[in-house]
């Protein structure tokens, strides 16, 4: 069992990228919590935790793990802050830990930020953060899912290195790729774009 530390463990996507790695033959997660009150949850169900924040020194927080899922975001309160800065210091401590991987939870949109209006800033931070983490020595997988639904998973997806549509995809079925990423080496220092599909997310690997 590989220890695999999920940043943004407390949001909707990484809580579920945790219990999927809780279930996993594979892996045990290790939650990153910012206090004791975020951490309760967890305990209840035996997951190990390390206090980190993003805003913060996270240098000491991937010392036990092999393994890093980033599936943080400030919810477009603290873009530049957490979605950028704090993803380029997980990736600077992960290099220093000598992490076997680390994948990387983006957006659809993260290639080109000016399209977007709206999400303009969001998108221009999660680029500027797959920027640096593909110039890093890091082995890494970057995942730029559509709008995120909360929709049961199905275990299937539609994966492109670049849709010409948009789309939708379940969080779960997002949170079931970023952890299939870790064991699958056809995704070793890649990019690509998922939306909700019929391929199962292993065979989907294989037309990477």
């Amino acid at each position: 069992m590989e220890n695999v530390l999920v940043v943004g463990a407390t949001g909707t996507t990484g809580n579920k990228v945790v219990h999927h790695l809780k279930t996993s033959q594979d892996f045990e997660p290790i939650a990153m919590v910012r206090n004791e009150e975020q951490e309760k949850d967890f305990k209840a169900h035996n997951i190990r935790t390390v206090y980190g924040d993003l805003e913060n020194d996270v240098s000491e927080t991937v010392k036990e793990a092999s393994h890093v899922i980033f599936a943080a975001g400030s919810g477009g309160k603290k873009v530049e802050a957490v979605d950028q800065d704090g993803a380029i210091k997980m990736i600077k401590a992960s290099e220093g830990a000598n992490i076997k991987k680390f994948v990387m939870l983006s957006s659809m949109g993260a290639d080109n930020p000016e399209q977007s209006e709206k999400l303009q800033d969001y998108l221009k931070a999660k680029h500027n953060a797959d920027v640096f983490l593909k110039d890093s020595k890091l082995n890494y997988t970057i995942i730029r899912p559509g709008a995120l639904t909360n929709d049961s998973g199905q275990g299937r997806i539609s994966l492109s290195k670049s849709f010409s549509k948009q789309g939708e995809i379940t969080r779960d079925d997002v949170a079931q790729t970023l952890v299939q990423a870790l064991r699958d080496s056809a995704t070793d220092k890649t990019t690509f774009e998922i939306l909700q599909g019929d391929t199962p997310i292993e065979e989907a690997f294989r037309t990477i």
